[in-house]
């Protein structure tokens, strides 16, 4: 299996992606293509300069006879690692290209003592997720948040290279006495889930609804006062989620989008593109042009997922085009937190926030906090951000934290009026 593996990642460092098309086994094949692969080697590239070395693959059963291979890959600024899972024929039954492994290690202003975890089941036949739960020591009931990620298939901590930031949220909000649970996307359990017919609720919306069901049956929570904290597309979503559940007390919403994500996929690849000019940015630009305007025009569900940003079905589009975040935020009678970082480059105050502003600018129940040292996940710096930021161990700001702690623990039903820098 490592001499597959280094195979697939030789063929990938080289551009042949034909070739590694050639490779997929048919579940793979129903739901990405070579192009989709090349266009997330192309953004990866641009994010990490050229490839200096590939290292050793590391190999692990995974079960029904397929075996995931990890190989790391050492760019000129930073790494990353392509991990796969293959079938005793070489053929392959996943692919993705992930930040490099490091060791996360606790925030300061994480303190464990304060608070217990234990592990939760999601779901029901098939499609269960796992997840953890959070809660405060000590008497009485506390307020509880349900976290939801971003894009992509994260785990229950957005695991991102040595960066855990959910987990960040879940330790310093349970070290302040709120409960938390966390869970892992489907698209993370189940890799295969997002085939054509697959959509944007059906990947965060019913494991949500049962993980706030979940935290309210909790002893220690309040079930009165759970709320849903969603991160870039997770807090694009979590409106709908309030709208399915109406026991959720309130939403809070990090680097939350607002703009229809492929034409904030268009403008982030023209940024990277910008940073690193040739040829390799151009092609990158002019694909995912394409796949943008293919998402604006004529998309229909026989669309191939090959011909759409990320790979993801036309199923999964026709889903995001058909929902306005902002309209259904406007509709939930719940009190709203939405912070923005002023940095963050993928979600942006300009293109996002100032949307969540116009159309939530009537309700004195909702709260805009712009952080000025924010990136896309709230990690603090200065000047112009980059990709390069994510790559050394970071943490979520400590002032992100008490700010959304302190507003869990205090919002009371209608909310309270309030815009801050």
């Amino acid at each position: 299996m490592r001499t597959v593996a280094l195979e697939v990642v030789e063929l990938i460092r080289t551009g042949q992606f034909g070739p590694l098309e050639d490779r997929f086994a048919a579940p793979l094949r129903a739901a990405v293509s070579g192009e989709t692969v090349r266009m997330a080697w192309l953004v990866e590239i641009q994010r990490r300069g050229a490839v200096r070395t590939v290292g050793t693959p590391a190999t692990e059963p995974m079960g029904s006879g397929l075996v995931r291979a990890s190989v790391p890959v050492i760019c000129e600024h930073g790494g990353l690692t392509v991990v796969m899972s293959v079938d005793g024929d070489g053929r392959l039954h996943g692919l993705r290209l992930a930040p490099a492994t490091a060791t996360w290690a606790p925030p300061s202003y994480a303190k464990p003592r304060r608070f217990a975890e234990h592990d939760v089941t999601l779901g029901t036949g098939p499609l269960t997720v796992a997840g953890t739960v959070s809660l405060p020591r000590g008497r009485g009931t506390h307020p509880g948040v349900v976290l939801l990620s971003g894009g992509g298939p994260f785990d229950r901590d957005a695991t991102t290279g040595a960066n855990k930031p959910l987990k960040d949220l879940a330790w310093g909000l349970a070290s302040r006495g709120v409960a938390v649970l966390r869970f892992d996307k489907v698209t993370h359990t189940h890799p295969h889930v997002s085939a054509p017919g697959f959509t944007v609720f059906d990947e965060y919306v019913p494991h949500a609804v049962a993980a706030v069901d979940l935290l309210r049956r909790q002893p220690a929570v309040d079930p009165g006062r759970v709320f849903v904290l969603g991160h870039s597309l997770g807090g694009k979503v979590a409106p709908r989620v309030a709208a399915a559940d109406p026991t959720v007390a309130g939403l809070v919403l990090l680097a939350a989008e607002a703009q229809p994500m492929q034409r904030s996929a268009e403008r982030v690849v023209r940024y990277l593109a910008a940073l690193r000019p040739g040829p390799e940015s151009d092609a990158a630009v002019a694909t995912i042009t394409r796949q943008a305007a293919l998402v604006d025009g004529p998309l229909t569900p026989a669309t191939p997922a090959a011909d759409l940003p990320f790979g993801l079905p036309a199923s999964f589009w026709l889903d995001l085009r058909d929902h306005d975040p902002v309209t259904a935020a406007a509709a939930l009678d719940v009190p709203m937190l939405l912070v923005q970082g002023a940095r963050d480059y993928q979600v942006t105050v300009a293109d996002d926030l100032t949307r969540w502003r116009s159309g939530l600018a009537h309700r004195p129940d909702v709260t805009f906090h712009v952080h000025d040292a924010g990136n896309h996940l709230f990690f603090p710096g200065k000047g112009p951000s980059t990709p390069a930021e994510y790559e050394p161990a970071q943490h979520v700001d400590r002032a992100v934290v008490s700010l959304v702690a302190e507003w869990v623990r205090t919002a009371p039903p209608g909310g309270r009026a309030g815009s801050t820098r």
